[in-house]
């Protein structure tokens, strides 16, 4: 069985296109109770028979899922795809896709309910 963690708890979590892995969401989302509002990231097994030729065996993956649904699929990406993302976001590449205040607002009152 798998976890999901916000760095602050673990709780069991299992996808079911990813069986076993340990999930993470970002610390600003609660998880008592689960609260289902997050992209979630995990470390998955290395890459054995991958369909894309850039992606050899061995190479160390990652998995991205949403945590709103335990059968939503698993994207997997490198580790070298997920670093060249992370970066973009750190740079602010992806600023304008981020929710104005009021998207923020309302998010947050419909996971109150």
């Amino acid at each position: 069985m798998g976890t999901i963690s916000n760095g602050r708890t673990i709780k069991p979590f299992e996808n079911s296109h990813a069986p076993g892995l340990d999930w993470r969401k970002a610390s600003r989302t609660d998880l008592d109770p689960i609260l289902k509002d997050c992209v979630i990231v995990a470390a998955a097994l290395d890459a054995k028979d991958h369909p894309h030729f850039s992606i050899p065996d061995g190479t160390r993956m990652v998995a991205l899922s949403d945590d709103k649904d335990a059968d939503s699929p698993a994207l997997y990406f490198s580790r070298a795809e997920f670093t060249k993302f992370a970066e973009g976001v750190k740079d602010g590449e992806f600023d304008d896709l981020m929710a104005t205040d009021a998207e923020m607002e309302q998010a947050a009152a419909v996971v109150a309910v």
